[in-house]
């Protein structure tokens, strides 16, 4: 345990040492500067609730156009936005082939910051059979690209913003269902994120507690369900986004894309390629845990937990060779698109390595196919 918690505590302090000395690089030096600021050593009570860190919180607030009620609401911000400082840091130690620091969620305790952006529910389940759909079949991985983007293919809408609402499964739903409907037809459509927020409560088959709760929460397989059941799923244009749950409005005349079946992919990673370039998108849980101070470069933590999924993202391509921001070595990657709008990441995209089923990014994959006509 002290051998560890030395290696921790030298990994911090060089972090701060080498973010301090990576000024040359130009796209990333104000989230560097906003980090290590006046100080090069990761202590609780070095300048964090001083007039330094008061100066980067309010530079915070401009740029995010932040407003608190009440002074005693301002403070309490500031002092999480003091020990999100210190998090960016040891994220930074941590994960030191990405670049951590401040973001729109700097404001947020963890638990804040859990309870508003995330909402998957369960375990993963990447596989599996369920209700008689099986998982995936067996494909090769031989002659895959060495990197593919369905974005430059025009398979992925614009990046959205799901708000203080936990809907990210509805999200992550969306966005496969889109694809699929693309390369099956040529066209891409913007789907209702509310109709699933709103009107589906559908369950999963082994976990009874895991149902589908519009803000509060769900899973992507569960979204197919109801959708199968349900009959489609409207246009954005014809059922918008609110970011809240509501009544249901669901109309069955509106509906724009049906969903005939969904499925499990393995978790081999290179399967999740070949399943990717082959038949599209991919609805995908992760552990989020080091999404709130991410800022950029392909992020491959040292240690990510696998079963604690809690984000519902879609998978949209992969690369060969991710650039390493401090130059410890390129790594693959896969592009993840969220649902936190384009101020977030890099413009509103994850990388995140691959090849290691990092964050449990391989354990609670599925597709979905859809009626063209």
């Amino acid at each position: 345990m002290q051998q560890g918690a030395l290696i921790y505590a030298v990994g911090v302090t060089i972090a701060f040492t080498l973010l301090t000395c990576a000024l040359p690089l130009p796209e990333f030096d104000p989230k560097i500067l906003q980090v290590t600021g006046n100080g090069h050593h990761a202590n609780r009570h070095h300048h964090l609730l001083g007039t330094a860190a008061e100066l980067r919180f309010k530079r915070f607030m401009v740029e995010y156009g932040k407003e608190y009620a009440t002074d005693a609401e301002y403070l309490h911000r500031l002092g999480i936005f003091a020990e999100n400082l210190i998090r960016a840091a040891e994220h930074q130690a941590m994960d030191p082939t990405a670049v951590h620091g401040i973001t729109q969620f700097s404001d947020l305790s963890g638990e804040e910051f859990e309870g508003m952006y995330m909402g998957v529910k369960g375990e993963g389940v990447s596989g599996t059979s369920e209700n008689g759909v099986g998982a995936a079949e067996e494909m090769g991985v031989g002659e895959l690209p060495e990197s593919f983007d369905w974005r430059e293919k025009g398979a992925v809408t614009d990046v959205k913003m799901q708000g203080t609402c936990g809907s990210c499964w509805a999200f992550s739903t969306t966005g496969t269902i889109e694809g699929a409907h693309f390369i099956a037809t040529g066209k891409l459509l913007n789907l209702s994120e509310q109709q699933l927020v709103d009107c589906d409560h559908a369950c999963d088959a082994t976990e009874k507690k895991a149902c589908d709760d519009g803000c509060s929460g769900g899973l992507m397989t569960n979204a197919y369900k109801y959708l199968i059941e349900a009959g489609g799923i409207e246009e954005q244009s014809s059922y918008p986004y609110t970011g809240k749950r509501g009544e249901c409005k669901f109309r069955p005349e509106k509906v724009a894309i049906k969903v005939t079946n969904f499925t499990t992919i393995p978790v081999n990673e290179d399967k999740i390629a070949a399943y990717l370039v082959r038949h599209g998108p991919l609805a995908v849980g992760l552990n989020a845990v080091f999404m709130q101070t991410y800022i950029g470069g392909v992020s491959c933590p040292l240690i990510c937990g696998k079963k604690w999924l809690n984000h519902g993202v879609l998978l949209v391509g992969y690369g060969s060779k991710g650039f390493s921001i401090l130059r410890l070595g390129n790594k693959p990657y896969w592009i993840i698109k969220n649902s936190w709008g384009k101020k977030w990441g890099e413009h509103g995209y994850y990388r995140l390595c691959r090849g290691h089923g990092m964050c449990g990014i391989n354990t609670m994959v599925s597709a979905v196919m859809t009626q063209t006509s």
